[in-house]
């Protein structure tokens, strides 16, 4: 966590200086206009719109007020009434793609089918804004479309009979397992579009293992290669995952 600061200043990129954070009430309930004035030439939703098409095509780094009001059209300081730092705008982004996330499902009758359901859906969202894994590791708050979608993961796990705060516990562990999860397969997909890096770590790995000094990672090099996609081991941990929760 960053270190605290008696004072916040809005920096001309929209990167906040203070510890407090962003105060959720303010942020989703105090949403009205006073009447008075100009109508705004823009809306909160399109600002935070340009700002997640932004973060998807160049990374959560290109992200700053200058480049979001460059996309809108509008002047750097005219978005600061929507959003007065970057911290603000990044609840607004995350909770702007959780409202892709279905929040309503059909329970099925067997709750760790429905369990695995919330976990692929996330994973999806994540693989389609790559920037979110590393956005949730940050953000404090839950926007209308992140406790919407709590509502559903929350009755998912109402069968396994866990109490509501072991519930609240496991479904933060889940979403940290698959950000976590996603963020690894973003690497290595990386990795894979780049052969010479790929083909130096298998060397690498191949002199360490044979050193004499990791004799556990030789065994596990040597073993018969099993198939691998990234479906396939996602949900491969994701079942060990929730068979825990089962066990409690």
């Amino acid at each position: 966590m960053a270190g605290r600061r008696s004072t916040k200043t809005v920096t001309r990129d929209g990167g906040s200086g203070g510890a407090a954070g962003v105060d959720p009430q303010q942020l989703w309930l105090n949403t009205g206009r006073s009447g008075k004035g100009r109508r705004p030439a823009f809306s909160r939703e399109a600002i935070t719109a340009a700002a997640v098409a932004l973060a998807d095509s160049e990374g959560i780094e290109a992200v700053t007020m200058r480049r979001v009001a460059a996309q809108v059209g509008a002047g750097v300081m005219s978005l600061y009434s929507y959003a007065p730092d970057k911290e603000t705008l990044l609840e607004l982004m995350v909770d702007h793609v959780s409202g892709e996330l279905p929040a309503t499902g059909a329970p099925t009758g067997d709750w760790r089918a429905d369990v695995k359901a919330v976990a692929h859906l996330q994973r999806d969202l994540m693989l389609r804004h790559p920037w979110l894994p590393a956005a949730l590791s940050t953000r404090r708050g839950l926007g209308p479309h992140t406790l919407a979608f709590l509502e559903r993961a929350l009755a998912a796990l109402r069968p396994t009979g866990l109490d509501g705060a072991a519930r609240l516990e496991a479904f933060a562990q889940l979403t940290a397992f698959v950000a976590g999860h996603v963020a690894h397969e973003i690497a290595q997909a990386a990795v894979a579009r780049s052969p010479d890096r790929a083909a130096a770590e298998a060397r690498y790995l191949a002199a360490v293992a044979a050193d004499g000094h990791h004799p556990e990672l030789a065994e596990v090099l040597s073993a018969p290669a099993r198939p691998v996609s990234p479906e396939a081991t996602f949900t491969r941990f994701l079942n060990r995952l929730i068979d825990g929760l089962g066990s409690d």
